[in-house]
């Protein structure tokens, strides 16, 4: 379980680290667009993205990983 852990946050790293390095000034556009939406549209899109990660992590478990 711990090596699945590990495996999931090394590979959110691994993804955010390229965007950073690739799209550094895509990034301040987002954080600029982010900070014009209200708190509540901020919170159900983490609540969004919650919903999607498990929903991978299940289908991978599925599938075998």
């Amino acid at each position: 379980m711990i090596e699945t852990a590990l495996l999931a946050i090394g590979l959110v790293l691994i993804v955010e680290g390229l965007v950073y390095a690739l799209a550094p000034s895509l990034i301040d556009q987002l954080l600029i667009a982010l900070s014009a939406l209200p708190p509540d549209a901020r919170r159900l899109l983490g609540l969004t993205a919650i919903v999607i990660g498990v929903l991978f992590v299940w289908a991978a478990k599925t599938l075998g990983a």
